[in-house]
């Protein structure tokens, strides 16, 4: 559930000013497409973490059948988490059952903690910008990816190469471990401050976060969930695992910036709220659902 998407960077831009604007990508479209280990992971971390019991394989392949992902992938995606140290097995007869690691545990715990949080709390913000500045030489293109992605992922824009900023000073110990852990603590200056005189916060928000792709994005969010009513248990568990699975992408893409610096009638504001009370209103039969299919598994 902690499990960051693939990345994609809505801060930084590395094309030059009067360049063509990238096409919009529909997250629709990115639905159908979804991969099973990143939809098995929103599974583990909405009804597995909560219990501390193992679950069988058939449950985990029929949840992600419902889901349209195929029962050969569905498969492949519990071997590769198993191999990576999310999950252990456990043979009992004839059957497998498997069980979050304690490094699992925390990755989805820390993750639901994330996700559920994000979107309820509006920040005051008293008009103070935290300021990174590291330089990556052109050469080493590989580090500059990470910085790049990892920064965005912090929550910082780059307004110009090798200049970062964030809204949030509270972010400070974050980059400083982002520049350590990646060797550029030696060449990187930090400064808090507030904007001066020459040119305009507009325009350096403008430049730093590409906040018509996100809009796009909270719209579609907004178009796939509103309305949607589902009758039964089946169709309220796929929802309400399709509502987490689309939500937990944009902790990772969303800046969080306050209220002052966003456009009026931010989607994003709209979107959490749909969020928020999507989830309250299906978690029950949704939870209970999958309650039910474990116990008719458990007496098979």
């Amino acid at each position: 559930m902690a499990e960051p998407a693939t990345p994609v960077t809505l801060g930084h831009r590395d094309e030059p000013h009067g360049t063509a604007p990238r096409p919009k990508v529909s997250r629709r479209r990115e639905v159908s497409h979804a991969s099973a280990r990143s939809l098995l992971m929103t599974v583990l971390g909405e009804y597995v973490l909560p219990r501390d019991r193992p679950v069988w394989t058939s449950i985990l392949v029929e949840t992600l059948g419902m889901l349209d992902i195929e029962e050969k992938s569905a498969r492949q995606a519990l071997a590769r988490s198993s191999a990576e140290g999310w999950l252990v097995s456990e043979r009992v007869g004839r059957r497998v059952r498997w069980s979050l690691t304690e490094p699992g545990r925390r990755l989805l715990t820390e993750g639901a903690e994330r996700i559920y949080a994000f979107g309820r709390d509006a920040r005051g913000w008293q008009g103070r910008w935290l300021m990174l500045i590291v330089s990556v030489p052109e050469a080493k293109r590989d580090l500059r990816h990470r910085l790049r992605t990892r920064l965005t992922w912090a929550g910082f824009g780059s307004p110009v190469a090798g200049v970062w900023v964030s809204p949030d000073p509270r972010r400070e110990p974050e980059a400083q471990q982002i520049v350590a852990e990646l060797g550029l603590d030696a060449q990187a200056m930090s400064f808090t401050a507030a904007y001066g005189e020459v040119g305009d916060q507009e325009s350096m928000v403008e430049r730093s976060w590409d906040l018509s792709e996100l809009t796009d994005r909270y719209e579609d969010f907004i178009d796939q969930f509103t309305g949607v009513r589902p009758s039964g248990g089946q169709a309220v568990l796929r929802a309400q695992t399709e509502l987490v699975h689309e939500w937990r992408r944009f902790p990772f893409l969303d800046p969080q910036l306050p209220g002052e610096l966003l456009p009026a009638g931010w989607s994003g504001t709209k979107a959490a709220e749909l969020f928020h009370r999507k989830h309250v209103e299906w978690r029950p039969h949704a939870q209970s659902y999958w309650d039910e299919l474990t116990e008719n598994e458990d007496r098979a």
